[in-house]
């Protein structure tokens, strides 16, 4: 054992090299048994994750300074060539760096989260992952009706968040206006029409309109904006063809297809079994004039 430390001491690389891996070992097992011990009392998902990222990046951030402390002799003669070496390594890496400081404004603020819906660099879908340089969204939509998973996971550098126009669907307020349409032919109980819709509403959206409410509260008092009734409502326009009518609601934005598919249904089987006072529309076309048609017989044709 004495013959080791003699030659350790004899020569300085390999002492620095024992002092780096000892360290690294010993930090990385602080950083593992201080998530596993924290994951156990954080309950939130959302705390756990950017908990476990910090961790992380503090975990690293000790390794380069024991490393940079280690060989603080070695570094300094690098000081000139890295000085001169950086305007070019930042002009390349830009992208990079942005990148990164995309995701040091993502984690520090509220542009989005894991498990945030988001419409960003034309993609949508739920963020499943924010990584250092990427953020990682399941996508819906594209081939898919509705807003529902199509299996294709897209990862999008951090950088957008400075570059275009994030949506977020979930930030502050979970709920989105949601609207759907429905044709009634004219000469139906138009008053009748307007309560079967109405009703409909009330049975299927009104838990997310009294909850929606308490959020749009917050908001209010949290943004300059006004107050906006989050109960159902049904307008009419009259067209060419029949009497449409307008069903705006807020639903949580999760459940826009499977509330929409339940309004569908109520109102079929609400107009079905209202004895024909009320009756779906479809395309109507009115020939105002027949074209000229000549015949001609097989002489005419064949003679010269």
């Amino acid at each position: 054992m004495d013959e080791y430390f003699d030659i350790m001491m004899q020569n300085p690389r390999v002492l620095q090299l024992v002092l780096v891996v000892a360290g690294v070992i010993l930090i990385l097992t602080a950083k593992n048994l201080i998530r596993s011990r924290l994951s156990r009392h954080i309950n939130d998902q959302n705390n756990s994750y950017r908990t476990r990222k910090a961790i992380n990046l503090v975990g690293y951030f000790l390794i380069l300074l024991l490393i940079s402390i280690i060989y603080r002799e070695s570094l300094g003669s690098l000081t000139i060539f890295l000085g001169i070496a950086g305007a070019g390594i930042a002009f390349a890496l830009q992208e990079v760096i942005t990148s990164i400081a995309g995701w040091m404004a993502i984690l520090s603020s509220d542009i989005y989260k894991s498990g945030d819906r988001v419409l960003m660099g034309g993609i949508k879908g739920d963020v499943i992952d924010v990584g250092v340089l990427r953020t990682t969204i399941m996508e819906i939509g594209e081939w898919v009706e509705g807003d529902l998973y199509n299996g294709r996971i897209v990862r999008i550098s951090n950088s957008f968040v400075f570059k275009e126009p994030v949506y977020n669907y979930s930030a502050d307020f979970p709920f989105l206006w949601d609207e759907i349409k429905v044709p009634i032919q004219y000469g139906s109980n138009y008053t009748l029409a307007r309560e079967i819709l109405y009703d409909v509403a009330q049975e299927v959206v009104s838990d997310y309109s009294d909850e929606a409410e308490k959020h749009w509260e917050i908001m209010v008092q949290k943004f300059l904006i006004e107050n906006a009734s989050t109960h159902p409502m049904v307008n009419i326009i009259a067209n060419d063809n029949w009497v449409e009518f307008s069903l705006r609601y807020v639903v949580n934005y999760k459940m826009r297809v499977g509330v929409k598919d339940q309004l569908f249904t109520k109102i079929l089987e609400r107009v079905e079994s209202s004895s024909g006072q009320v009756k779906f529309a479809s395309a109507t076309f009115a020939l105002t004039k027949m074209p000229p048609i000549e015949v001609k017989s097989n002489n005419e044709i064949n003679s010269p």
